[in-house]
């Protein structure tokens, strides 16, 4: 597994919009500064991995949409990763999830976050 040099750990999904939109526009800046990025799914935010899951979310001026903060990460290179046994739990399989993300296991996670340079971590 490829690591990256910044880490957003997301908790909440939909229930929250405020924090996905909170962790989509940090991944994006740290994309937009040269860092490689990566997006953790984690708990309920695993739902957000479902096509379109974030389309819906705008929380409003001065923020962007979320899911136009998601197309300008993933289009600067910035990636999603999404817990699997999160998503397992919440009864969700692969390959109901977006097909480029990456399902991840516990070890993958504390590699991400031992190796990034820097993290944010949203709960």
């Amino acid at each position: 597994m490829q690591t990256a040099d910044f880490v957003t750990t997301l908790f909440d999904g939909k229930s929250n919009p405020a924090k996905v939109t909170v962790a989509m526009t940090m991944a994006l800046n740290a994309v937009k500064a040269g860092h490689s990025a990566m997006v953790l799914l984690m708990v309920e935010a695993v739902e957000l991995g479902l096509p379109e899951a974030m389309d819906e979310l705008d929380v409003g001026k001065p923020f962007e949409p979320v899911g136009d903060l998601l197309k300008a990460y993933l289009a600067g290179g910035g990636r999603i990763g999404i817990c699997g046994s999160c998503m397992i739990h919440n009864g969700f399989t692969a390959e109901q999830m977006v097909p480029d993300y990456e399902i991840i296991t516990a070890p993958e996670v504390v590699e991400l976050l031992m190796a990034s340079n820097g993290s944010l971590q949203i709960t």
